[in-house]
């Protein structure tokens, strides 16, 4: 998960080349795209290492320019056309980081967790939660004013998708403010919360602190009547891919998959593929396409994938061949040829 500093925390001295002091403060923040006191501090602390400190000889075009500037308060004045000295040290920085590819589910880091262990899907999580409009009213409040925690099961829907991959990404103790687009929200359904109400199609903030977390069972650790209930996730999975939860089924799936249940693989990754297609995940499916025919080399509908997804990354003479071998064994095994380019919801639930 990529992390970008937006917020930095800085000391510095700032003094003209005759040493006179025109700017001092033990300790501020700012944001990169606020900028503070004058531009070369924003360029230079995107260089800087925690905790680094240096001596910056801040030319007038990247200070004060031509006009400088008027003493104000406890800032000294800056004559035109001066250069700057500033003493700079990075103190700490806070970071955003995108929770989904798109851009659509932001997350900034408030205060940093403990460890590095996160919630995984089925977990139990104890978070506090604020939710507020882009106006700022407040339309949720869980686990504050002497409230307990508010708990819930990652990946069972029982908080709007957004905020359920922005815990995922959390650790305990963290305190994070998250953004969240219409899509991963309420979308176009008007929602009735505790303190407001939601309109339709509104981006949402929520500010979360995840108090504790039971991470549910690895497949590793499972023995086999679990690994079973694992593989009835195949249910969700199907649910969720009729009503056009692709990503949603794809994790449910992926779950089944991991149960370790040979004689599931194939059907499971199948599936698994049929929604990555949905999901224009591409290059995914050729991967799970290729796990299906290191599994059954003459399987017919994943070669018809894996072509279609050929096709989608305009790699052509790819494609072209995977179809020629798909149709081959289409007729060789009287198998309809047309199997393939379509991926409906009554294929994905005969196929399990």
């Amino acid at each position: 998960m990529l992390l970008i500093p937006f917020a930095y925390a800085v000391k510095y001295e700032a003094r003209l080349e005759d040493g006179t002091v025109i700017s001092k403060s033990d300790g501020v923040e700012f944001t990169v795209s606020d900028g503070y006191f004058c531009p070369a501090l924003s360029k230079a602390v995107k260089t800087m290492k925690k905790g680094e400190k240096v001596l910056l000889t801040v030319k007038p075009q990247y200070g004060f320019g031509e006009n400088g500037r008027a003493h104000s308060g406890n800032e000294g004045a800056v004559p035109p056309n001066a250069s700057v000295l500033i003493e700079l040290e990075l103190v700490s920085w806070k970071t955003v980081s995108e929770v989904t590819k798109d851009k659509k589910v932001m997350k900034k880091i408030l205060k940093e967790g403990e460890g590095y262990e996160r919630p995984n899907d089925g977990a139990v999580v104890k978070v506090k939660l604020i939710g507020r409009l882009q106006d700022g009213t407040i339309f949720l409040k869980n686990g504050h004013d002497e409230e307990e925690p508010f708990e819930l099961k990652t990946d069972e829907e029982q908080v709007i998708d957004g905020l359920d991959r922005a815990v995922l990404t959390m650790k305990k103790g963290e305190v994070a403010l998250v953004t969240i687009a219409p899509e991963y929200a309420y979308s176009s359904t008007e929602s009735t919360q505790d303190l407001a109400v939601v309109p339709t199609n509104s981006a949402v903030n929520y500010e979360v602190e995840l108090v504790s977390f039971e991470k549910d069972k690895e497949s590793w650790d499972m023995n086999n009547a679990e690994k079973i209930e694992a593989a009835g996730k195949k249910e969700e999975g199907n649910a969720s891919f009729k009503v056009g939860k692709y990503a949603r089924a794809s994790k449910k799936y992926e779950k089944r998959r991991r149960s370790n249940l040979r004689f599931l693989r194939p059907l499971v990754i199948s599936t698994m593929l049929a929604c990555k297609l949905k999901l224009k995940d591409y290059k995914e499916a050729v991967k799970l396409c290729s796990k299906v025919l290191e599994i059954d080399s003459r399987n017919v509908k994943a070669l018809y994938r894996r072509a279609q997804a050929y096709i989608q990354l305009v790699d052509l003479d790819l494609a072209a061949l995977v179809g020629a071998q798909a149709s081959f064994l289409s007729i060789d095994c009287g198998v309809p040829g047309d199997l393939s380019y379509t991926d409906d919801t009554t294929q994905i639930s005969n196929e399990n």
